[in-house]
């Protein structure tokens, strides 16, 4: 037994080096998340500036198309602060309760974004609805105008945001929110044309019910993936029966169960599992290769594997007596064990 507290031992250095090796990574870091702050403010600014001029112009032209894009934008540099101040946050490091400290502030901002579309788009859809049944009139000249100059200043705005770390839900619920503008603008400047051209006027509500629809996309998209992470669902693209299928191929693997796979904020998957290996095997090296195996195949570099052998505990040992193929082996090695058991076959070892 002197040997298997041995190698808690040695799990725990590896754990502490492993953590300490991706300082280097934390520097890299903050140098990129200066840079994506950087882009942030300057999207920030050119909204502002415009989103007080439009306002303005869509009162004096009725335009709810406008006036629509205007509380849009409003909710654009409203989203931008909340990720910049999530950015804050997330970049403190962990202490006290906090053990991963508050990365998921920025989830919590992602999520916010989101909910935010999906309000903002159920008020400017009853809107439109009631400007589609009763129109009033709209200054076509300067709904167009206003549209262009729109356009322009989301294009620049919206090329800002790209130029961040979208792979971050958090710059990308704002990246959704100034992009969605865009499309309005674009949605506002046909309106006005044809109001210009036709007299029109529907045009104008019509363009703010696309408007709507390309809100609710996104905003729907940002509900669902922030929820993903705060239920722990394993990011999208792994499937953790695929991935504890994998694992278990290693030699001298016999079972895996209490597989875990989570996000502990976008783009920073985590991995827990119990491993079985048969008795007598290298605890360590077992390990060791599944650690790389993770990190090489599926980009999970943070991993927290606890490795006994067979037979070390009374469920172990009936796991051992009973043998592959006996109704005993239905067993699950932990009392409470979390969902599926997942065994080498036969032709494994």
């Amino acid at each position: 037994m002197a040997g298997h507290e041995h190698s808690h031992d040695d799990h725990a250095h590896d754990h502490k080096h492993g953590h300490g090796s991706g300082g280097h990574g934390g520097h890299s870091h903050g140098v990129a998340a200066d840079a994506d702050r950087r882009w942030l403010l300057s999207a920030l600014a050119l909204i502002v500036v415009f989103m007080a001029g439009e306002v303005v112009v869509g009162f004096a032209a009725q335009s709810l198309a406008l006036i629509s894009d205007a509380a849009h934008m409003l909710t654009d540099a409203a989203s931008i602060v909340l990720a910049l101040i999530a950015m804050r946050l997330a970049a403190r490091p962990a202490r006290g309760g906090y053990t991963y400290g508050l990365k998921r502030a920025e989830i919590l901002s992602a999520q916010a974004n989101g909910v935010t579309l999906l309000v903002l788009s159920a008020w400017l859809g009853y809107e439109a609805i009631t400007r589609l049944l009763e129109p009033p009139e709209v200054t076509g000249s300067l709904v167009l105008i206003t549209a262009l100059v729109g356009i322009v200043v989301n294009l620049a705005a919206t090329w800002c945001m790209s130029k961040a770390n979208r792979s971050s839900l958090n710059v990308e619920g704002a990246f959704q929110h100034v992009l969605t503008d865009l499309y309005a603008f674009i949605a506002t400047a046909v309106a006005g044309v044809v109001v210009l051209t036709t007299g029109f006027a529907r045009a104008d509500a019509i363009a703010s019910l696309i408007v709507v629809a390309l809100m609710l996309k996104a905003g729907i998209a940002l509900v669902r993936d922030s929820g993903r992470i705060f239920l722990e669902a394993a990011p999208a693209g792994i499937d953790p029966d695929a991935v504890a299928d994998r694992m278990v191929t290693e030699p001298l693997v016999e079972e895996i169960h209490d597989l875990h796979i989570w996000e502990i904020t976008s783009g920073q998957p985590a991995l827990s599992a119990h491993i079985l290996v048969t008795p007598g095997g290298d605890c360590h090296a077992v390990r060791r290769s599944l650690q790389r195996r993770l990190s090489d195949e599926y980009g999970i570099t943070h991993s927290t594997l606890q490795v006994d052998h067979v037979g070390e505990d009374e469920a172990g040992a009936l796991l051992q007596i009973a043998g592959p193929g006996d109704p005993a082996v239905d067993a699950e090695h932990c009392a409470d064990a979390h969902g599926p058991v997942h065994r080498a076959g036969p032709h494994e070892h």
